[in-house]
């Protein structure tokens, strides 16, 4: 498909978990899922939005899949699953990939909200049935093979304050400020036009420091006789 126009038909698909954890990894906060259907609506005609969630028996979860369906979403919720091993899975790889396949000759463009690389065989396929693939993740996480075969990437890390709730942008250090020592001032000798008054010596000041200086000379002790070196008799 071509450039984006308001007459296009889309489906958004949401993979709820993908964008989560990218979120609560890289910046420690949560989607803003309102937008997301915002930016990839791009005012063309939305047939459906989908958000695909896991159900882990959490606190608050109801309440974020109520936030999900207030945002305009038709929220689909998977349980989590617990193996006799011990380890818990949940994921709706295949249940996206079915409801895209079956969903795309009805639609002119498909919007997948995960960076999960699993999915590109999957958009390949929608791209077969004419239909425009666009993706929007956080681009950071986000599988390089997903990247080639979309028609149309929206990295939701270019603008985190938009597309994140309660975003703070991290600060930014401040340099430290260097000292600057002042440079030397030269010595200014007056000259003969300068207003500046130069103390002079009368001549009975100078008559009396000539004094001084002769009789300190006088009075200077004189210098010790050098020893005179002694003689040995036979030489």
């Amino acid at each position: 498909m071509g450039t984006k126009n308001p007459d296009q038909r889309i489906g958004i698909f949401i993979d709820v978990q993908n964008l989560y954890y990218s979120a609560r990894a890289l910046y420690g906060t949560k989607v803003n899922f309102g937008e997301i259907v915002r930016t990839a609506t791009a005012g063309r005609k939305l047939v459906r939005a989908i958000a695909y969630a896991v159900r882990a028996e959490m606190p608050e979860e109801q309440s974020f899949f109520d936030a999900l369906e207030k945002a305009g979403l038709e929220v689909k919720t998977k349980d989590l699953q617990t193996f006799v091993s011990g380890q818990k899975k949940a994921d709706w790889d295949v249940g996206i990939a079915v409801d895209i396949l079956n969903m795309a000759p009805k639609l002119d463009a498909i919007v997948l909200c995960s960076g999960d690389g699993d999915f590109q065989i999957l958009m390949h396929q929608a791209k077969t049935e004419g239909c425009r693939a666009e993706v929007m993740s956080f681009g950071k996480s986000t599988s390089a093979k997903l990247i080639e075969e979309a028609d149309d990437i929206i990295d939701l890390d270019s603008e985190p304050e938009r597309y994140l709730l309660n975003y703070r942008k991290p600060l930014t250090p401040t340099p430290a400020k260097q000292t600057t020592l002042p440079a030397p001032t030269a010595k200014t000798v007056p000259s003969k036009n300068s207003d500046t008054k130069v103390a002079t010596a009368t001549p009975k000041q100078m008559d009396n420091l000539e004094g001084d200086i002769i009789n300190a000379i006088n009075k200077a002790p004189e210098p010790p006789e050098a020893k005179k070196p002694r003689r040995f008799f036979g030489k």
